[in-house]
């Protein structure tokens, strides 16, 4: 009886989780190695003193690719762990007034429409659009290796090509439908915070708005470190090894094929190596500078999504007005998108948003007190990331959602954790300490994101956010699947 060939996945997040499991189905000997304690990567958990915080991703969209997802295995999301639907979906604060998005179509029908008169009709329209966009996107392009321009040659995506309005911005196929500029904001927020300006993001996006007002705004159980865990009891029911609190140092090269992953602890063999880490790391640090795909003028020209300035905060008390969900637009956006696009710099009055999970789910708080988690939005690369701009920033955000809300938090603050831009670099070896991954441009989309694929070493591949789809917990799950077909459709 043959052995079976050995895979080494690099990186416990999403991705590699997602691609661990793939190869353990089809009989691959799968060890994934972790540099910290726990899976999840980004999506790592933060327990203190009673407080569980998810320390990554906290919107879960697009249920069909979790469902997807599991099916694959044979399995079912609900073997796993439960869903609530939000609602209402989350609120938007804006410097004048607030609004509640209702998880229900009739009821952002009738919002848009109080609004913009003729505006719920536009929606319906928009909507029909971005259905088609999903469906295609999703089917046709997302789950597509970007490798060749054949992958696209389907009567279905030719058909389609102006419907999916690739060559459009987002900015202004959203302006063509509502002119009520907060009715834009609603249509851009998708691309505001996890891709780039909407003047420079392709209207194909437009993706997320049907994802957000079909699909929903849902929270799994626990939060989103009941995905990761569902995600890792499942490669742990196929087979796979984990290998955690291990730092891998260089995954060595003879004649252009991977033949050893080299940690702080250990020598692995392998016949395929993915590597789920930062691509740039991969290449920059774990590889011979001639074993390289890209060149670091290449990396230097990449658009890269937003970085963050997060808070983790526990307040020993309940909050009376507000939601799961918060968006504070009450500052023009322009400056604040200027500032991480244009002229990176910190920002000089930022728009944030805020989770309150404890709001939905007694159990991440102790009793009688309440869990919060702030982003701020920065551009990736900032230096002078010190505490005293952390701690500026905090009070900044904090006074203007106590403004809003008419609740006093600083004064019932009883934990507090920042994380920031060093923070990305030192524990996920982030590229310019980026947390989102590549910008959703037109010339970083599929084939023109970093392949999936070593070109110089022929059993290395590549999978999460710096490569093909794109940032995302959905679009990671799906890089995982993808790179993980490559691998088995070349080395069987």
């Amino acid at each position: 009886m043959t052995a079976p060939k050995k895979v080494i996945v690099i990186g416990s997040g999403f991705a590699g989780l997602s691609a661990a499991s793939f190869m353990a189905k089809e009989g691959w000997e799968v060890t994934v190695i972790e540099k910290h304690g726990t899976p999840g990567g980004r999506a790592r958990q933060l327990r203190e003193n009673g407080f569980v915080f998810d320390m990554g991703p906290s919107f879960y969209w697009m249920p069909d690719v979790f469902e997807r997802y599991f099916s694959r295995f044979g399995k079912n999301r609900s073997d796993y762990y439960s869903l609530q639907r939000l609602d209402p979906s989350y609120r938007i604060y804006w410097n004048d007034t607030s609004a509640d998005m209702p998880a229900g179509l009739d009821g952002l029908r009738q919002f848009f429409e109080s609004l913009e008169p003729g505006s719920a009709n536009k929606l319906d329209q928009y909507l029909e659009g971005a259905a088609y966009k999903y469906k295609v996107g999703i089917n046709n392009l997302v789950y597509k290796p970007g490798r060749s321009l054949t992958e696209f040659i389907q009567w279905e995506t030719i058909k389609g090509v102006v419907r999916l309005d690739v060559f459009t911005s987002i900015k202004s196929h959203i302006h063509k439908y509502f002119k009520h500029p907060k009715l834009r904001q609603i249509m851009e927020f998708p691309v505001l915070f996890l891709g780039a300006l909407p003047k420079d993001t392709p209207a194909l996006y437009s993706l997320m708005n049907y994802a957000d007002m079909a699909g929903g705004t849902w929270y799994p159980e626990e939060g989103m470190y009941s995905v990761v865990k569902a995600m890792h009891n499942l490669a742990s029911e196929l087979g796979v090894n984990f290998r955690f609190s291990e730092n891998v140092n260089e995954i060595k090269i003879e004649k252009g094929v991977a033949k050893r992953v080299n940690t702080d602890k250990n020598i692995y063999t392998a016949d395929v190596v993915i590597s789920g880490a930062d691509y740039h790391f991969t290449e920059s640090s774990l590889l011979p500078p001639k074993y390289r795909n890209y060149s670091g003028t290449y990396w230097s020209k990449r658009v890269m999504a937003p970085s963050a300035l997060l808070y983790f905060v526990g307040l020993d008390k309940r909050l009376r007005n507000t939601l799961h969900h918060s968006l504070f637009f009450d500052v023009p956006f322009d400056k604040h998108g200027e500032e991480i696009y244009t002229s990176p710099q910190w920002p000089t009055d930022p728009l944030f948003y805020v989770s309150v999970p404890s709001i939905t789910d007694r159990r991440v708080a102790p009793e009688g007190g309440e869990n919060l988690v702030f982003l701020i939005p920065v551009a990736s690369g900032l230096q002078d990331d010190s505490e005293e701009l952390r701690e500026r920033y905090f009070r900044m955000i904090v006074k203007r959602m106590e403004t809003h809300t008419g609740e006093s938090i600083s004064d019932s603050v009883v934990y507090k954790k920042s994380y920031a831009v060093s923070d990305f670099v030192n524990d996920y070896n982030s590229f310019r300490g980026n947390a989102y991954g590549l910008a959703n441009t037109l010339r970083q989309t599929s084939l023109l994101r970093p392949s999936c694929q070593s070109k110089k070493v022929k059993n290395l591949f590549f999978t999460g956010q710096l490569t093909v789809p794109g940032p995302g917990v959905p679009p990671s799950l799906i890089s995982g699947e993808v790179v993980a077909r490559q691998v088995i459709k070349q080395f069987g």
